[in-house]
């Protein structure tokens, strides 16, 4: 099979290459799927560049060299004990806890790591969905938010990098759930984009001053692009911070700064030390810890149904996929970038 393949750590279109490699065989309770599509996601750029949290478990040299998690396309072959899927299934799924290897032909993953893809939804589709929508949905609060007349609805939302996938999928989710939508994306390019998917309001940077203090009462942050501090500010009482991505001193601020500030920012002036001692926070600020798969049937269901859109950019070939990352990386993809190999 053909595959994508890196070596080294380093720029992707300067350490990914494509090369022929042997078929993979099923073990236990794993599948084969011959890959029809597979998206691109910032994960991918981290593991090739070696960035900061990837070296810390692989220092000198990948851990993985077929890398490409969000995969859909149809199972060719079964290991022993499968239950779940059956030679000629459609499947997809995130395979970032399962081995990675989507970008190739075919891949190898444990059946838990793939669900069944509905009737109606088309594989690239399925490919965009796995990672971003499922962040998404996860930090907008699940099935009960995203559902009309449900947790959203009249609340005031901010996502902050919102032309990826994640911002692109939250923002549709969030105006299904009936909330007031502020996308934020620093390419301007973009907003147009965002309007059309049902931003109420777009802009290339946070809004500032007064009308956005405490104007908001749950915060994005797909791309750790605001230090906790300031997303305290944003924050109405009783609202809540999710940070999705960001770099390793942006997460370490979260993570050792963000219990701190929001009990801080839930004790509002005149309050004396012991009252402040003993406050409750009303604000909570922290990082999205995302399951893999979990909620792919509910949101398939919905892009099937045509109620959930991806915004492709491509389809492009496998030989393609370091260029690709190399434009993710940039900044220059809208939505998700995806490889089509069917």
């Amino acid at each position: 099979m053909r595959a994508i393949v890196l070596d080294r750590y380093g720029p992707p279109e300067q350490v990914m290459r494509l090369a022929d490699l042997a078929d993979p065989v099923p073990g236990a309770g794993e599948v084969v799927i011959r890959v029809a599509a597979v998206s691109l996601n910032s994960w991918d750029v981290d593991l090739a560049i070696g960035a900061t949290l990837v070296r810390l478990e692989a220092p000198f040299r990948p851990k993985r060299r077929v890398i490409g998690s969000d995969a859909s396309g149809i199972v060719v072959a079964v290991g022993g004990g499968v239950t779940r899927h059956r030679v000629g299934d459609a499947v997809f799924g995130e395979l970032s806890a399962a081995g990675w290897g989507g970008f190739a032909e075919r891949v190898v993953a444990r059946e838990d790591a793939l669900v069944a893809r509905p009737a109606g939804l088309d594989d690239l589709t399925a490919a965009a969905l796995p990672q971003a929508a499922s962040m998404a949905w996860q930090a907008l609060g699940g099935a009960e938010a995203a559902a009309p007349g449900g947790a959203l609805q009249g609340r005031r939302v901010l996502i902050v990098g919102a032309g990826g996938g994640v911002g692109t999928f939250a923002i549709q989710l969030a105006k299904r759930g009936g909330a007031h939508v502020t996308a934020v994306e620093r390419a301007m390019w973009k907003l147009d984009a965002l309007a059309e998917l049902g931003a109420d309001v777009v802009a290339a940077g946070v809004p500032d001053g007064a009308d956005s203090h405490h104007a908001f009462d749950l915060v994005l942050d797909v791309v750790g692009a605001l230090p906790p501090s300031q997303t305290s500010t944003l924050l109405a009482d009783g609202g809540r911070a999710a940070y999705i991505g960001g770099s390793p001193r942006r997460i370490a601020q979260v993570l050792f700064a963000g219990g701190r500030l929001v009990r801080q920012a839930g004790v509002e002036g005149g309050a004396d030390d012991g009252a402040e001692a003993d406050a409750e926070p009303t604000r909570s600020i922290g990082l999205l810890a995302a399951v893999p798969n979990r909620d792919l049937p509910e949101i398939a269901a919905l892009a099937a149904a045509g109620e959930l859109r991806a915004l492709i950019d491509g389809p492009h070939q496998l030989d393609q996929v370091p260029e690709q990352l190399a434009r993710l990386r940039s900044g220059a993809v809208l939505g998700k970038a995806v490889i089509g190999l069917g």
